[in-house]
């Protein structure tokens, strides 16, 4: 099968929209969440969409595979909150390595049934598991408390640890690559970076092989085109820049109208792949996603034909739907060329 560099090399990938949006459809009720495993837990784990990957399983795989119906090239393992840090909210950080490990295995379970059904996909358009590691509800850059700016809730070693055991679950699950996302503290970034080349360190691939590519996709919050904790857009990329990233790009809370002068920006300075997932235009009033399918699709056709991209999909508020448009609207659309390198002369 191709490698995902490979196919980065002819065209445009897609990668899938929102996990989150499509659970939410299945209106699932506690005991959901629960299953027969957790029916006696001491706190209420109804939210925890993680946890689906062990008592649900079925329903994580079903996602997967809509995605991969609609087009996507790459689908991400449900595990933005499996760390212990995140699952500390549910008293679960026990359960973080198995929860990526089991949604590898849902992914990978989705993969399967997708080339059962089309078997020419696995060599003339293969499918790509992105392990997917999310920013984390504690910061490292940031205090919880105003009253004492210097304070900070995790210590840079505590959040290491946490990503370090997110990794090798995904690892071990069976994924493609490694999707550092949604970054709105780079050091938090950087702490996933460190992790991830620890865990490679300490367990080489087998037969000299090579460590699982790493992409990095960070978030823009607001009009002033900087991070949650204050980096413009050439900061940041400069900042994660010595991870050598498979792409650079950028997702969620931005729509894909109001994230397109960033993108185009991040196009002009990026050695590497650019890769960019807007949300379903900007929430309502009532936290909803509005913005049509069609209209997703043509504002990433519009970055396409530009040559700012080469992967694209959707975050918050993204279906299948709109995944299917997009990969419609991209379709046969040369991806953004990599920069030259300049030969320095002796």
């Amino acid at each position: 099968m191709s490698s995902i560099q490979q196919e980065l090399e002819k065209r445009i990938l897609i990668i899938d929209g929102a996990m989150g949006t499509m659970i939410q459809r299945y209106k699932l009720a506690e005991a959901d969440y629960r299953s027969d495993r957790f029916k006696d837990w001491p706190s209420d784990v109804k939210g925890n969409n993680d946890l689906l990957n062990i008592t649900r399983p079925d329903i994580i795989t079903a996602i997967h595979k809509q995605y991969l119906d609609a087009g996507a090239d790459i689908i991400e393992t449900n595990t933005f909150s499996s760390t212990a840090i995140a699952q500390a909210d549910y008293g679960m950080e026990s359960l973080a390595y198995e929860l990526n490990l089991a949604a590898g295995k849902c992914a990978k379970a989705a993969v399967e049934e997708f080339y059962a059904e089309n078997p020419n996909a696995k060599t003339q358009n293969p499918k790509f598991i992105a392990g997917a590691i999310g920013p984390l509800n504690k910061t490292l850059s940031l205090s919880p408390d105003v009253n004492n700016p210097g304070y900070r809730a995790v210590t840079f070693d505590e959040v290491v640890t946490a990503y370090y055991e997110q990794v090798k679950g995904l690892v071990e699950g069976g994924v493609d690559v490694l999707l550092i996302e949604t970054i709105f503290d780079t050091l938090n970034a950087k702490a996933a970076i460190f992790a991830i080349k620890k865990y490679f360190r300490e367990n080489p691939p087998l037969n000299g092989g090579e460590p699982l590519p790493v992409m990095i996709s960070g978030t823009i919050t607001d009009a002033s085109g900087r991070t949650l904790s204050g980096q413009t857009l050439e900061a940041f990329y400069t900042s994660v820049l010595h991870a050598k990233p498979l792409s650079i790009g950028l997702n969620c809370a931005l729509g894909a109208k109001e994230m397109r002068p960033h993108i185009e920006e991040l196009s002009q300075i990026a050695s590497c792949y650019v890769s960019a997932y807007p949300n379903a235009g900007l929430p309502n009033a009532m936290g909803e996603y509005d913005e049509a399918p069609e209209e997703t699709g043509h504002y990433l056709e519009d970055w396409a034909r530009e040559g700012w991209v080469n992967i694209v999909g959707g975050c918050c508020g993204t279906t299948p739907d709109h995944i299917r448009h997009i990969a419609q609207e991209v379709k046969g659309l040369k991806p953004r060329p990599l920069p030259e390198k300049e030969t320095v002369l002796a």
